[in-house]
């Protein structure tokens, strides 16, 4: 059976996808963004809780104190991107809920009362919309960075607060010269799929 996406927009949004490591100065918008999180807002979470939210980190002042709290590695390329979104998880995303959820209000209070059973559910549902925010990244055609190779205590004491956990910071531009690692393997369908 085929896939309804045409061939191309399947290598866009996958085949052809790469973690990009190098970017041009193109700025990213603020449009591109907004376009970008009004298509990726409808992937599913559960009871609709929607916990991510985004850091946009625009200033050289603000880059600089976070390219501190990166890796080695991850340093210049954060440096050179055009735009660095930081990706956390809203712990308090149950005071949303009835909003998110009118149809079922009292989810809040009946489901998600107790602080480590929102911050389980949030890392779940929220790890799920990065990659929503990823892929939403490739729709509109920029490249996307994503990494995890930073001082999360750190970048949530100089960013957030206590009521968010950071999850990965993605570098997103318009990709550079020498962009891509050679692609890594991958493993096959019967490698991961079991049938009971």
């Amino acid at each position: 059976m085929s896939l309804v996406l045409d061939p191309a927009v399947q290598d866009l949004l996958f085949r052809e996808a790469r973690t990009a490591n190098t970017f041009t100065d193109e700025p990213v918008t603020e449009e591109q963004v907004q376009a970008i999180y009004d298509l990726v807002k409808f992937g599913p979470t559960a009871f609709n809780q929607s916990p991510l939210r985004v850091t946009l980190v625009r200033s050289e002042e603000a880059r600089g104190r976070l390219v501190e709290h990166m890796a080695e590695g991850n340093r210049p390329k954060t440096l050179a991107a055009p735009l660095v979104a930081i990706l956390s998880v809203d712990n308090e995303f149950h005071d949303e809920l009835p909003k998110l959820l009118p149809h079922f209000p009292q989810a809040k209070d009946m489901f998600f009362a107790e602080r480590p059973v929102r911050e389980q559910a949030a890392l779940v549902n929220g790890a799920l919309q990065a990659g929503y925010f990823i892929v939403g990244v490739r729709a509109a055609g920029l490249a996307a960075g994503p990494m995890t190779g930073f001082d999360f205590a750190g970048v949530q004491k100089e960013f957030l607060d206590d009521d968010h956990t950071p999850l990965m910071i993605v570098n997103i531009g318009r990709p550079g010269p020498d962009a891509w690692f050679p692609r890594s393997p991958r493993l096959e369908y019967d490698e991961v799929v079991t049938t009971v």
